[in-house]
């Protein structure tokens, strides 16, 4: 048989047992309140071909609200970005102006 055909980590489990109850995902995380939020916002060019790129790292809480959180910062700062893996990415060098944005919003544990 070759190697071709062998499903190597296949995610798919049968079971035979009638009492088996498949493994639920991670409970969703309620959002803190905006001042217990620990961001930091921070500047990257790693893995971006070079580009610069403003990241916010830390938000607790569902992925809606951060992607609320991300389309506001992005409509402040005039520029694109994307929500993704947990981190909120805005295109260009724009920490002092995400800073005072989060810390309007109440955000007082934010860090640059």
């Amino acid at each position: 048989m070759s190697k071709k055909n062998k499903s190597a980590g296949s995610p798919l489990v049968y079971s035979t047992d009638p009492n088996f109850t498949p493994i639920q995902d991670e409970a969703e995380v309620a959002t803190l309140s905006t001042d217990q939020q620990p961001l930091r916002v921070i500047l990257e060019t790693k893995h971006r071909a070079g580009k610069t790129a403003t990241v916010i790292y830390g938000f607790i809480g569902k992925e809606e609200d951060m992607n609320v959180l991300g389309k506001a910062l992005k409509n402040h700062c005039g520029t694109g970005g994307s929500v993704k893996d947990g981190e909120i990415i805005i295109q260009g060098d724009h920490r002092q102006k995400v800073f005072q944005y989060l810390q309007q919003k109440g955000y007082n544990k934010a860090k640059l």
